[in-house]
């Protein structure tokens, strides 16, 4: 199985970790949302779309990229880092990926170092995030999304 992972990270590289541990497993293809590139992403069966979260959404960057490129009908999964989790992170992006007919194959979200904004002021929030822990559960949410 063929995967592409779009993912953003910036600040701390929270997501980055995470896209990485996971695309050390195998067959993963990482393409950072902020750079050009030709990738047909109908070559792929299965499309990560990864960010940390600004302005309680995804990147703009991944917004963009999955408006323009992601094929109709294709199997994907969310990933995301942020200070403070809520369920409503992934609302953008959802809306994107369903009116493209796509299938949500899962949704993993972890805390992440967060020094944005206020929380600069206080040395940031959910210091040490992601940890092994959090990568261990991503590994094994992507298995499980892999073979769904």
């Amino acid at each position: 199985m063929k995967v592409l992972i779009v993912y953003h990270s910036e600040h701390h590289d929270n997501t980055k970790k995470l896209v990485e541990a996971i695309a050390q497993q195998g067959d993963v293809t990482l393409l950072n949302a902020s750079e050009n590139s030709n990738l047909n992403w109908s070559d792929y069966d299965l499309i990560g779309l990864a960010s940390g979260i600004y302005y309680q959404k995804f990147h703009k960057d991944v917004l963009d990229s999955a408006e323009k490129n992601l094929p109709d009908s294709k199997k994907v999964f969310f990933l995301y880092t942020c200070g403070v989790k809520r369920n409503s992170y992934t609302n953008a992006i959802r809306q994107i990926a369903e009116a493209k007919k796509a299938h949500i194959v899962g949704i993993y979200g972890c805390l992440g170092f967060d020094t944005f904004g206020p929380f600069k002021l206080v040395g940031g929030i959910a210091k040490g995030h992601p940890d092994n822990k959090d990568l261990s559960d991503a590994l094994d949410f992507y298995y499980k999304m892999k073979n769904a």
